[in-house]
């Protein structure tokens, strides 16, 4: 994309049927709610959309990520959350039924792995599927025994997201994508599968959550390669919101290119319609489509 491209664009002009929200550093960053995110949550809601937030990050489940939310000021359910957990859970049960997990992944995720019925195990001999996840207690016994289970056992990998760190106050720490570059280095093996964003198996679970076409659906997020190539994987429209990960300079030769660019969430409802509170008019139907 040229210089007079990446200035081009500009805030959306419609309201949407539906919302997907990525979580860190779109909604919130750390324990802090970024700027408006309420406010403009709420307002969307009370405009008439459905909204649902995704998460990449495997280290909570989706019931911890609803009453974070909650806690913060945005009411959200379990239902309303999709994490790459979600998506992992349903691309085994449709690929790998039954599988013997050698998860590579915190207690958390093996919880989860447990409660929808896969057998997990330590032991290379009986792993049939490796589940590599952002696990900050990745070492090398993990290392060595997805290895041996991948080199000499002929063990599949299944990854939770790509993302190379995890965004956080102090600026980022390693993510799923470097603990399965180590191990698809050692074991000459690549993944069958990333999961999570910008997969379609992401996005189908999040048109599904919302019961909506994709036409009718916008995915606001602060991730170029993660959220913007998930919107467009599915013809969904993609708003980048620069409260995270990306600058508008690194739009410029970018692979991937947003929908639409916004300074913050406040500028996610369209000019015309206030974003102090749900007392502006909305759009009807017909000039929302």
């Amino acid at each position: 994309m040229n210089d007079a491209s990446v200035r081009s664009l500009s805030r959306p002009n419609r309201v949407y049927r539906g919302y997907v929200f990525d979580l860190d550093g779109t909604v919130y960053l750390g324990d802090s709610l970024l700027p408006y995110a309420a406010e403009t949550i709420a307002e969307l809601k009370d405009r008439g959309s459905r909204v649902v937030f995704v998460t990449n990050k495997p280290l909570e489940t989706a019931h911890d990520y609803a009453n974070k939310l909650t806690r913060l000021g945005i009411p959200t359910q379990r239902a309303d959350v999709v994490t790459s957990v979600d998506s992992l859970v349903d691309f085994l049960k449709r690929e790998h039924p039954g599988a013997i997990l050698l998860p590579v992944a915190e207690s958390s995720v093996i919880e989860e792995l447990e409660s929808a019925g896969f057998k997990t195990t330590m032991d290379p001999s009986l792993g049939e599927v490796v589940v590599v996840s952002f696990d900050r207690t990745f070492d090398y016994e993990k290392l060595n025994a997805a290895f041996q289970a991948v080199r000499y056992r002929g063990a599949t990998i299944v990854a939770t997201n790509p993302d190379p760190y995890c965004p956080t106050p102090e600026g980022g720490i390693p993510d799923c994508a470097a603990m399965l570059a180590a191990i698809e280095a050692c074991s000459g093996s690549t993944a069958e599968a990333i999961v999570g964003k910008p997969s379609v198996h992401m996005a189908r679970a999040l048109l599904g959550r919302l019961g909506l076409q994709a036409a009718d659906v916008a995915v606001i997020g602060d991730r170029l390669l993660t959220d913007m190539a998930m919107a467009r994987s599915l013809g969904m429209t993609g708003i980048l919101v620069l409260t995270g990960a990306t600058t508008a300079d690194n739009l410029f030769g970018a692979p991937v290119q947003p929908h639409h660019l916004i300074n913050s969430l406040r500028e996610l409802v369209p000019e015309g319609l206030s974003s102090d509170g749900p007392d502006g008019p909305s759009l009807t139907e017909e000039e929302s489509e």
